[in-house]
């Protein structure tokens, strides 16, 4: 699915990505996991095609960067990021907004099949929002329009969802509403790339994780494997405790900060 190879990014004199190596295998559910500033962000702009490294080598569900058109490639993702928040147009009713994500639009211009909209009302039923299918997509609060762009990715059954810290923002009660609306993904046949700088964000549903420093991937594999305090000090520089319940993590810093 996402294979990365050697990938650098160079900008002046200053080494933005240093040598990264990530493979994603089919129906995985990863979390990218570090601090503000290691390179997280840049990584996704990498996978989805809108930024190149220095050098290193990018495949992407069975395409070569730089051998084939990234746009073809993009429409099998399903991505989710603060900037599309920001493109949607807030007086479009709800339905129409996840409607959008079967052509990869922003906005309609045009009569929309009477089958798309009833899909569109189906995902937003299966996030818990169909009662505001008809509600102006403004009028929602911040937790609401991630659910409904939750759904939005869904109408053209992508192959991988990208979610660049999906939970920005958000209260408790609207983190842990949309998190819940994640897991019911889990019947779906896609992998999953999940960016975040809070642990408890990783819920049973995420089955691996890549751990990021300073523009280095510093350890990945399964959750349980990575999400060591030896690991965790090593990356947030911080005496680290760390406890599960069920398949999620909580952490607790003990006294002191730095080594």
């Amino acid at each position: 699915m996402i294979h990365l190879q050697q990938l650098t990014l160079r900008r002046g004199d200053r080494d933005i990505l240093r040598g990264v190596d990530l493979h994603v295998n089919a129906g995985e559910h990863w979390t990218l996991l570090g601090r503000n500033g290691c390179g997280k962000s840049t990584l996704l702009e990498m996978i989805t095609g809108y930024l190149f490294p220095t050098s290193g080598k990018i495949d992407v569900l069975g395409n070569r960067f730089g051998t084939v058109d990234v746009r073809e490639v993009r429409k099998q993702i399903g991505y989710i990021s603060p900037a599309l928040i920001e493109k949607m147009t807030l007086a479009d009713p709800v339905w129409e907004i996840v409607a959008s994500g079967a052509f990869a639009f922003l906005r309609f211009y045009e009569e929309i099949p009477e089958e798309v909209r009833e899909r569109a009302y189906a995902e937003l039923t299966r996030v818990g929002m169909g009662a505001f299918a008809e509600h102006p997509f403004g009028t929602l609060s911040q937790g609401e329009r991630k659910k409904v762009l939750l759904a939005r990715t869904m109408m053209a059954s992508p192959r991988l969802l990208i979610l660049d810290e999906p939970c920005a923002g958000l209260d408790l009660f609207e983190r842990e509403k949309f998190l819940q609306s994640l897991s019911e993904l889990s019947s779906r046949e896609l992998s999953i790339l999940y960016v975040t700088h809070h642990i408890e964000e990783i819920i049973p549903l995420f089955t691996h994780v890549a751990l990021m420093n300073q523009g280095e991937i510093v350890a990945s594999g399964r959750k349980r494997d990575v999400l060591t305090p030896d690991k965790l000090r090593a990356a947030y520089d911080l005496p680290i405790d760390i406890r599960w319940s069920g398949e999620r993590p909580w952490i607790e810093v003990r006294g002191g900060m730095g080594r």
